[in-house]
């Protein structure tokens, strides 16, 4: 569904990724370990079209995904794509259900229609009742569960998660992943998720190890 063919990426002269070949398949939740420095990031950007590779490419369906245009592959990531990063990167002026409903308003969406999505997806995961508190009123676990409502809310293809537990504490980082996966196991949507989290990465179905922006080895469970 996803695939990455000989990515490389160089920051002054320094390989983040040296050649990575990768494919995520419909519905499959992908963990991406490693040690620091070691590309995971830039693997998510790449693979999302945040950045584009040096070199090789990205394949979504079969279509190649560094050949589309900048508004092309941005409206490829408004509809195609969800996000949740470490720090959520919700609005702090909006209330939950307006930052939920984002990127659905982005796409056009009559705003009644989008907050009404937003509100069931608050529902879903939790937060009913909460949807007209801002981030600063609600709690990181709660702030969390916004973004992965965000993300879903168009019904993505693939959620790229970018240490989504890291500013949590334990419980409710695995109670966050919990509802993460379950919620896109409820929309087909297939789970690429950056972690230094054993835990969290021992809940997906294929674990990717990076070292020095090469698979070191990939293990199912």
């Amino acid at each position: 569904m996803l695939s990455g063919r000989g990515l490389t990426k160089k920051y002054g002269g320094v390989h983040a990724l040296d050649g990575v070949d990768i494919t995520i398949q419909a519905g499959e939740v992908l963990a991406v370990i490693g040690p620091s420095g070691s590309g995971k990031t830039s693997l998510l950007h790449v693979l999302s079209g945040i950045l584009r590779p040096d070199g090789g490419d990205v394949f979504l369906d079969g279509q190649s995904v560094g050949t589309l245009s900048e508004s092309a592959r941005s409206e490829l990531r408004r509809t195609a794509f969800g996000f949740v990063f470490q720090s959520g990167m919700l609005v702090a002026e909006l209330t939950a259900e307006e930052n939920a409903a984002l990127p659905l308003l982005l796409a056009g969406v009559p705003r009644h229609q989008a907050v009404s999505t937003a509100r069931d997806w608050l529902a879903k995961l939790g937060l009913a009742g909460l949807g007209q508190r801002r981030p600063g009123e609600m709690s990181g676990g709660q702030a969390q569960r916004v973004a992965i409502a965000r993300a879903l809310a168009h019904r993505p293809r693939v959620i790229f998660a970018d240490e989504p537990t890291g500013a949590l504490d334990t419980r409710t980082g695995q109670d966050m992943m919990s509802a993460l996966l379950t919620s896109a196991e409820e929309s087909g949507a297939a789970v690429v998720v950056v972690t230094h989290d054993a835990a969290i990465a021992g809940r997906a179905r294929r674990v990717v190890e990076l070292t020095d922006g090469r698979i070191l080895q990939e293990v199912y469970s």
